[in-house]
């Protein structure tokens, strides 16, 4: 059976200085309003920036570790019955836990201000590699949630 929807992985180009689709992919959720240029300066500047602190390390491989740490196995989705909302555990798709790393990794870059992007970002990326941080927390607490809605699990559809 043929897929409904292409991947975009085929259609996208490899970073020009990794060689990487899944930070291309990166720079375009870092993306605002077409200014790819900018996005791209910030995620370069980043990935310097986490060489700096793991200089034993390259930087693109503890890009993708991080993301991989970030990544969720299961979350909640809500369905309805019978006049009842219920919380019910759904396996992530790997689109969609690549696409909820990246944006849980920039919310919590864009909700703490006061220093540039860049060095927001290398924190986060470096305390993901190491499985701490803000967005670690947020895939721990939607692991939580779907955990303690387990019973609800029959409701899957």
């Amino acid at each position: 059976m043929a897929k409904k929807f292409a991947s975009t992985e085929r259609f996208l180009k490899p970073d020009p200085k990794f060689g990487s689709r899944t930070i291309a992919k990166f720079v375009n959720s870092v993306m605002k309003q077409g200014k790819k240029t900018t996005a791209r300066r910030v995620v370069y500047a980043a990935l310097e920036e986490v060489a700096k602190k793991l200089p034993e390390q390259k930087a693109d491989e503890v890009f993708a570790q991080a993301i991989n740490n970030l990544k969720p196995v299961v979350e909640v989705r809500s369905k309805r019955v019978g006049g009842a909302n219920y919380q019910v555990p759904i396996e992530v798709k790997r689109n969609r836990q690549q696409s909820l790393a990246f944006r849980w990794i920039l919310d919590v870059c864009r909700d703490r201000p006061g220093r540039p992007m860049a060095v927001r970002l290398a924190d986060e990326i470096v305390a993901a590699y190491k499985n701490e941080g803000a967005a670690i927390s947020i895939r721990e607490n939607t692991h939580k949630m779907a955990e303690a809605n387990k019973m609800n699990a029959h409701l899957a559809w």
